[in-house]
């Protein structure tokens, strides 16, 4: 697979660092303000109820960007993608499932509530051809290089 010099963001992980450093200090806030949660009587009962970042992948060819993100558990209806001019955003919400049992759960480490993603896009994307499938809880983008940007063969005459 020939790289071309361009990227999506996030950048890919290296061993031992994240893949998002914004995933990583947002789970560094949350976990601060869980401890002054504790600290100061507050509830844990909201801790699978408050923003997260579902986990992305992103793979590059010739021919185009793919990026799968990971959204067991949410309806298709309940994802939203769009673009605008080079910034591509996904976003939605995992909704509480059987909401009035909550009490019965003795541990919820699921995170439910709303989403967000957004990838900074190359100027060699035709954005005009991007298309998205949601299929077993995965939904994945296929973001089309435009024609100008694919790598191209010369053949070298011998004389």
């Amino acid at each position: 697979m020939a790289k071309t010099g361009t990227q999506v963001a996030p950048v890919r992980a290296v061993r031992g660092i994240s893949r998002d450093p914004f995933r990583e200090l947002f789970e560094l806030q949350r976990g601060i303000n869980e401890l002054f949660d504790e600290g100061f009587g507050g509830s844990r009962e909201s801790v699978g109820l408050r923003a997260w970042s579902p986990a992305v992948d992103v793979y590059e060819d010739e021919n185009e960007f793919l990026i799968k993100v990971e959204l067991p558990g949410i309806n298709r209806d309940d994802v939203k993608v769009s673009v605008n001019e080079n910034t591509l955003s996904v976003s939605g919400e995992r909704r509480v499932e059987n909401e009035d049992k909550r009490d019965n759960y003795h541990r919820i480490e699921r995170s439910y509530g709303q989403f967000f993603r957004s990838f900074t896009l190359p100027l060699n994307i035709n954005t005009d051809g991007i298309e998205a499938q949601f299929k077993d809880g995965v939904l994945r983008l296929a973001l089309p290089k435009k024609e100008e940007a694919k790598p191209k063969q010369i053949d070298v005459k011998v004389q």
